[in-house]
């Protein structure tokens, strides 16, 4: 097939899944500003343009290389479950699950705000970070206050969310949800301009008093009063006690290069467990796109995966044995029963959706940043607390209200977070950021990106075009299929079916499989390479 082209620049180069992001980060790159204010730029536009794959009422993540201290430093932005979030509480409501939509999903409290101000901190005491609040979230301000064109993407989700389903679906039952999300009762057109002055306002006030305002001032406290109105349980309290956390950063060795990822309660060491695995085996003598190739690769994904579920969760609360679940031994261990087995193995996958945004940035000086943030199902819990625009997540659904489940639900507690961005290092400098959204399927993208860039010599723009799978459910998905972007041959089909994979046939490009994103640095000549997602609205840039 005939790919796009990959986008090249010296300087510094920006990837995000929406073309208005990238543009207000390659404006602060442009103005002097380093990778971790780009990446606030692209974040704060991200939460107005794409609003139902991310808000500042989110989570975020983030990983950032220091190219002056040559240090990879890890962020968790993700809430903590409210002081009255306890699993008596669900189930004296009647409930033996927490809700998925409505005031009672959204249980944690958004850290997004929170990391913005965390990584602004952390710029300008270590990269002399010199532009102001005002300046970083200007654009983002801008397209609330004056609208942004809508895209087919949030035309398509706002369509589907009216759909009548009483748990997840029928979006317009929720008043402040109807009336922002539609016009007169009808999913705007595409192309259309879409305003959000509450946002605008929101945006406004952080910008002028910090992102601590957020948490302390009078947002959190419209927050909190309009979720008593609907029956909801975070305090102010929650809100003043939420913190995000500098955390160390996990890595695998990957054919002679380091791999990194965040540790728990994300799943980012699934994502390395995958190449722990795939690094003993010799995948040079496989052809990538054969039955073999997508075989292995399912099957590590499974591998890993039946570790995650057996203790993901916040690590404050359980003890995780993270040096063995990533140790050379094991990787080797779980090779050995991949190479023993021909047949597909059977695993139930989580159901985790994964309304997500990720994006990097590598500037000038080599700094470089791979970030996500996300609301969970699209429009997350669909409560936007009146007078705000904030579109609150409901991440903290995701608990489980079995106390003897690893993920139990917990006051204070942290859920298990799909959401991982990821970065490639050699001779202790980035070679590839990368990462994508979806849920279950964000470990299974980044294994196909590392796996046929490094072991198959594909640029990021052919790597991120290449035909996908996805084993289990995410974003936009209903089974547990093993699911196949249709460029994938019958022959191949056939054969994987042959094995005993339960195949899905979809189109030959769906956002099914998420909007990847990745960023090149050639070490020799400094060039960026920028590869960017034709399953999204995504743009690459650089200069």
């Amino acid at each position: 097939m005939q790919y796009r082209a990959t986008t090249m620049g010296v300087n510094g180069m920006v990837t995000t899944p929406h073309y208005l992001a990238s543009q207000a980060a390659l404006k602060v790159l442009h103005n002097g500003g380093n990778a971790v204010e780009a990446t606030i730029a692209a974040a704060s536009v991200l939460a107005v343009v794409y609003p139902h794959m991310n808000s500042i009422g989110g989570d975020n993540f983030w990983l950032i290389y220091n190219a002056k201290t040559k240090e990879v430093k890890a962020l968790n932005s993700s809430g903590r479950a409210g002081e009255k979030a306890t699993i008596d509480f669900y189930k004296q409501q009647g409930f033996d699950k927490i809700p998925a939509r409505g005031a009672l999903s959204a249980n944690t409290v958004p850290g997004a705000v929170a990391g913005w101000g965390e990584v602004h901190l952390y710029a300008e005491k270590e990269m002399g970070n010199g532009l102001t609040w005002q300046e970083l979230l200007e654009p983002a301000i801008g397209y609330a206050r004056d609208g942004y064109p809508v895209t087919e993407s949030q035309h398509y989700w706002t369509t589907v969310n009216l759909e009548e389903d009483a748990e997840f679906r029928g979006l317009h039952r929720f008043d402040e949800f109807a009336r922002i999300f539609l016009h007169n009762g009808k999913v705007p057109k595409v192309g259309s301009i879409f305003k959000q002055p509450d946002l605008a306002d929101t945006l406004v006030y952080i910008a002028e008093n910090g992102a601590k305002s957020f948490y302390e001032g009078e947002i959190a406290e419209k927050i909190v009063k309009d979720l008593e109105r609907l029956g909801g349980i975070l305090t102010i309290d929650d809100f003043k006690a939420h913190k995000s956390d500098w955390v160390e950063p996990l890595s695998v060795d990957y054919r002679g290069y380091k791999a990194y990822n965040l540790p728990p309660n994300t799943q980012g060491f699934a994502s390395l467990s995958i190449l722990n695995i795939l690094n003993h085996l010799n995948l040079q003598e496989i052809e990538e796109g054969s039955p073999e190739y997508y075989h292995i690769l399912v099957e590590a994904v499974k591998l890993a995966f039946m570790d995650r579920d057996q203790y993901l969760t916040d690590p404050e609360f359980v003890e995780i044995p993270l040096d063995d679940l990533l140790s050379p031994e094991h990787g080797k261990e779980l090779a050995n029963q991949l190479k023993q087995n021909l047949q597909a193995r059977k695993l139930q996958p989580l159901d985790a959706k994964g309304d997500t945004v990720w994006f990097g940035v590598v500037d000038r000086e080599g700094n470089a940043v791979s970030c996500i943030q996300s609301i969970y199902h699209e429009f997350g819990s669909a409560i936007i607390p009146r007078g705000t625009g904030v579109v609150l997540q409901n991440r903290g659904s995701f608990f489980s209200l079995d106390e003897n489940h690893v993920n139990c639900l917990a006051p204070r507690k942290r859920t298990l977070h799909t959401l991982n961005p990821a970065m490639l290092l050699k001779n202790g400098r980035p070679v590839l950021v990368y990462g994508t959204m979806g849920g279950e399927g964000q470990p299974q993208t980044q294994a196909m990106l590392v796996t046929r860039i490094i072991d198959y010599g594909m640029n990021v723009q052919e790597a991120i075009e290449a035909p996908r799978f996805l084993y289990g459910r995410t974003w936009g998905a209903s089974s547990n299929t093993l699911k196949l972007e249709g460029r994938i041959p019958p022959t191949v089909q056939s054969k994987l079916r042959e094995w005993g994979h339960e195949i899905e046939v979809l189109p030959d490009f769906t956002d099914t499989m998420g909007h990847a994103g990745a960023i090149w640095i050639d070490q020799e000549t400094n060039v960026k390479f920028g590869g960017a997602d034709p399953r999204g609205d995504g743009a690459a840039i650089g200069y």
